[in-house]
């Protein structure tokens, strides 16, 4: 008995040291229990623990101690690390940041050296080119929600050690999403044999290459919250490899080769996530296995991260739909794929993968820092911190504003270089000839360098737990994106659909700029919020 009391006294030591670690001075124990909801602690885990009634009533035992402790430190220094360690922080932070990214930036240069990709082709008919983008817009817009919610419970639950419970929540996620997809797909295929919007053979196209890519999507994001950021690339890239081995090889239809990938993507990926899941779950502490909130109140908290989500991704992808809708050409269906708007906007996305590679890296250190003066500082220095604060915010602003500056020239002045001839002879330069490519990669351009910019206050904010200023951002955004490409490409041609990309993307730099600067001036109520 003697040893369960000091094991007991040691563990709820152990847990003083780590409510403190958040909050150096905590006000009352109500802030202490507050704290103990924000690192996974509820009722039934702190009456099986420590035999208490109830989380409260756990939070004034830690409140007694706390007071009962001769002294504790008044000051919370940053942890030095070593150059090495610290190196290697930063580009595990930038790899995270430029994974989304990556996927795209491999396809465009395998389309331009193989003329094809895991998802595309050069020579495809405009028919099946068509088929395979809307299910890859499809895709991305269906999964969209399900990967912010996968990675912002599941980095939750990593970041306290809780690996069986960040493995539980994304797994319900995954069964989430792959049941939203087949309903899509479902809901989509009657609807077709109603209204007979594409022909049979076509709408299976659609459907496979949106079931695949969705799996591969959710696939990411577990492989981005467990810190496996080379993984996804190596998969991606040997996707292109098994293409190339079933077509140039063994002539293989393109299609059938490009399904033969993508499903073989699809279960390795998967495959892969159980056994990463699988391995990190070992690293816990035995024993500990706490409840999962009620799903309902889960999917309440999650809601604005899924709404950001899809509005993302349907913000990404709206200047295309209107571009290929406008009625200038030979339509059959109501949407028709024109390569030159999709290849600029393609080659002008290759400018954002160091651009948000760089923005985790600043934020991730903006907030360390952040979090840090917090603990230190008293109630009478929060004026002082949110000055000292929005400076650093204004400096990274600028640091990201350059590199992606920089980033969108160097890639104009590769493709002018490619334009004229030069570079490997490996390139296809007939892809990068055509004028509307052209005209729609300069203003991408400068819509994804803008963009590049909001996506660092979208970074900010959800690090403050305030998606709701997000969510408005991005709903404004998409309207006026909508709005002005479906104009201008009603009135003069679809390419100038990109003008919608651009007012959109200016429109949420704006707009997620002042929401950062207004909760950064009122930083004490939000960091406690976050907590």
């Amino acid at each position: 008995m003697e040893a369960d009391e000091l094991k007991k006294k040691s563990n709820l030591e152990s847990l003083l040291d780590e409510i403190l670690a958040k909050s150096i001075k905590p006000q009352d124990m109500y802030e202490i229990a507050a704290l103990l909801e924000s690192i996974g602690w509820n009722d039934k885990r702190a009456s099986q623990t420590f035999g208490v009634q109830d989380i409260f009533e756990l939070a004034e035992v830690l409140w007694n101690m706390m007071k009962g402790r001769a002294s504790f430190e008044s000051y919370v220094g940053e942890e030095k690390v070593g150059i090495a360690t610290s190196f290697m922080i930063i580009v595990k932070s930038f790899l995270r940041g430029m994974i989304f990214a990556l996927p795209m930036g491999i396809s465009v240069i395998a389309m331009l050296t193989l003329r094809f990709s895991l998802w595309s082709y050069e020579n495809l008919s405009t028919e099946l080119a068509t088929c395979i983008a809307i299910g890859t817009i499809l895709s991305f817009m269906s999964i969209g929600g399900f990967t912010q919610a996968i990675a912002r419970r599941g980095f939750f639950y990593i970041n306290q050690g809780y690996y069986n419970m960040a493995k539980r929540v994304t797994y319900y996620f995954l069964k989430l999403g792959y049941l939203f997809c087949a309903i899509i797909a479902l809901a989509f295929f009657v609807f077709n044999l109603f209204f007979e919007i594409f022909p049979t053979n076509l709408m299976i196209v659609i459907l496979v290459f949106y079931m695949f890519l969705s799996s591969i999507w959710l696939a990411v994001t577990v492989m981005y919250i467990l810190k496996r950021e080379f993984t996804f690339t190596a998969l991606i890239t040997a996707g292109i490899g098994i293409v190339f081995i079933f077509f140039k090889i063994f002539n293989f239809n393109i299609l059938v080769s490009q399904v033969i990938a993508l499903l073989f993507i699809s279960i390795l990926g998967l495959f892969l996530v159980i056994y990463f899941f699988n391995q990190a779950e070992k690293r816990m502490e035995k024993g500990i296995s706490p409840e999962l909130p009620r799903n309902s109140i889960m999917l309440y908290s999650l809601m604005p991260f899924f709404i950001y989500g899809f509005l993302y991704f349907t913000f990404l992808f709206a200047d295309r739909v209107i571009s290929w809708s406008t009625n200038d050409v030979f339509m059959p269906y109501l949407i028709w794929f024109r390569g030159g708007y999709e290849l600029g906007l393609d080659f002008a996305l290759l400018m954002m993968i160091i651009p948000l590679g760089i923005s985790e890296v600043i934020v991730s250190r903006l907030m360390v820092r952040l979090e840090n003066a917090q603990k230190n500082s008293l109630s009478h220095d929060i004026e002082t911190l949110n000055k000292k604060y929005l400076n650093l915010y204004s400096r990274s602003l600028i640091t990201v504003s350059i590199v992606s500056a920089i980033s969108g020239i160097l890639i104009f002045l590769a493709l002018i270089l490619l334009r004229n001839g030069y570079g490997p002879s490996i390139i296809n330069k007939a892809l990068l000839s055509n004028n509307v490519m052209f005209f729609v990669f300069i203003f991408a351009l400068i819509s994804y360098a803008v963009l590049s910019v909001a996506l660092t206050n979208v970074i900010v904010l959800f690090s403050l737990s305030v998606p709701d200023l997000v969510t408005k951002a991005i709903l404004r955004s998409l309207i006026i994106n909508v709005i002005v490409g479906f104009l201008l490409t009603r009135w003069i041609g679809y390419q100038y659909a990109v003008f919608g990309l651009l007012a959109g993307s200016i429109f949420f730099m704006i707009y997620s700029t002042i929401c950062v600067i207004k909760v950064l001036r009122n930083l004490d109520y939000y960091i406690y919020a976050a907590l």
